[in-house]
């Protein structure tokens, strides 16, 4: 069944990995309090979310929750992973709980001995920490691989592997990864082999980045890009196990040159035709991010450009008008 045209769950980041895109809120969420992030995670709900993916539980060489194995993040909140679980778990919310980032950087795959051990040891601690949390639903490998018409290689030495261990930790905890490269995907025997091996190895979900907030993809172009994944994955999963195909939508536009310059929200009519052409061919949209993006007036959390509360309005009009019995179910 395709999915609805509305957002189903969004990217949560507790400090922004890459230089000046988290500009308009990374100072803020560094001092946000346990009460605000349980407050995010309830205008979340109030958007009518299922799944919160957290980005990265460490970085910067520091853990962002109370860890054995590095320092802690510099944040107010002492366990912002804690706080996210507990409100998710009161308003019904699913997380993925990051297994990363390595240590300092966000590569996607190292040479370095310790590069599948480092990431075995977070999430066996992560598993120690929170894996009674009934909000706990799965893992997200933010490991985010470019598809140069394939996985690279590098990619399809670490990603079963490590897969397979997250499932020894816990089998019930589904797997979700977020590769780019969507439009180079290359409709063939390889790629269907892949998709093989990663369901294989328990990758439950890939949600496909749609690359329109990077400039990479044209509007115009997504119904055949997510057209020709929809046959790939249909194709694979008469052969085996596969993964879902979910979407990543881009909620955001840099506000000078790409990669170079803050996020700040787009306009909601181009996010309209996102997940007009995207929602046909995917079982679940997600998107990055809801946060520091969108807003609601007068938020006491509020973080991100002064745009983001009217995406959050007009989001919230355009869900009022075409989803009204969602609406009012979740708002009784």
């Amino acid at each position: 069944m395709a999915a609805p045209q509305r957002l189903q769950g969004s990217w949560m980041d507790f400090q922004h990995q890459n230089p000046h895109d988290g500009d308009y809120w990374n100072e803020t969420t560094r001092r946000f309090t346990d009460s605000q992030w349980r407050g995010k995670i309830a205008e979340m709900a109030q958007l009518h979310l299922e799944y919160v993916v957290l980005m990265s539980s460490a970085l910067d060489n520091c853990a962002f929750y109370p860890s054995r194995l590095m320092p802690r993040h510099d944040l107010a909140c002492a366990d912002p992973i804690a706080a996210v679980l507990e409100a998710a778990e009161e308003h019904g919310l699913k997380v993925f709980v990051s297994a990363g980032f390595y240590g300092h950087t966000t590569e996607e795959t190292s040479d370095a001995p310790d590069y599948l051990a480092w990431h075995q040891a977070l999430a066996q601690e992560l598993i120690e920490r929170y894996g009674a949390f009934k909000a706990f639903y799965g893992w997200y490998v933010p490991n985010e691989a470019e598809i140069r018409g394939h996985f690279s290689e590098n990619m399809m030495g670490f990603l079963p592997v490590f897969a397979h261990y997250l499932r020894s930790l816990s089998s019930h905890h589904r797997i979700l990864i977020a590769p780019y490269g969507t439009r180079q995907v290359q409709e063939d025997e390889t790629f269907l082999k892949q998709l093989l091996t990663l369901g294989q190895a328990g990758v439950d979900f890939i949600a496909y980045q749609d690359e329109v907030g990077v400039r990479k993809t044209k509007v115009e172009e997504l119904d055949a890009i997510y057209a020709r994944l929809r046959r790939l994955h249909q194709q694979a999963a008469h052969r085996g196990p596969t993964p879902e195909l979910w979407a990543d939508v881009e909620l955001f536009e840099f506000e000078g040159a790409t990669y170079a310059s803050a996020l700040i929200p787009a306009d909601f009519h181009r996010i309209l035709r996102q997940l007009t052409a995207i929602a046909p061919h995917v079982e679940t949209i997600l998107c990055y991010q809801t946060h520091g993006l969108l807003n609601p007036p007068n938020s006491p959390q509020h973080c991100g450009h002064p745009n983001s509360v009217h995406l959050w309005q007009a989001y919230q009009a355009y869900l009022a008008q075409t989803f009204p019995s969602l609406v009012a179910l979740n708002d009784l």
